[in-house]
């Protein structure tokens, strides 16, 4: 696995969720804007102290985060 250098986690900054380099921004609100359809530079320009490799961190993470486990999805 890749490092992960600017995903925290600290149990006094959001409850203990992944976060970006300690700030009080969480890995899942990042890929919640790009399952939202916003792409990378709308999220830097509406999070100027957020960097490039944050979101692609954050993407990363919940990539390895989802591959961590199987989960049995109910047939439609």
């Amino acid at each position: 696995m890749e490092s992960l250098d600017r995903i925290t986690q600290q149990p006094d900054v959001m409850g203990g969720k992944a976060c970006i380099r300690g700030m009080r921004v969480t890995a899942g609100m990042i890929v919640g804007q790009v399952g939202a359809g916003h792409t990378i530079d709308e999220i830097l320009a509406d999070y100027p102290y957020l960097e490039r490799e944050d979101i692609l961190q954050a993407l990363r993470y919940a990539a390895w985060r989802a591959e961590e486990r199987e989960v049995v999805l109910a047939k439609a």
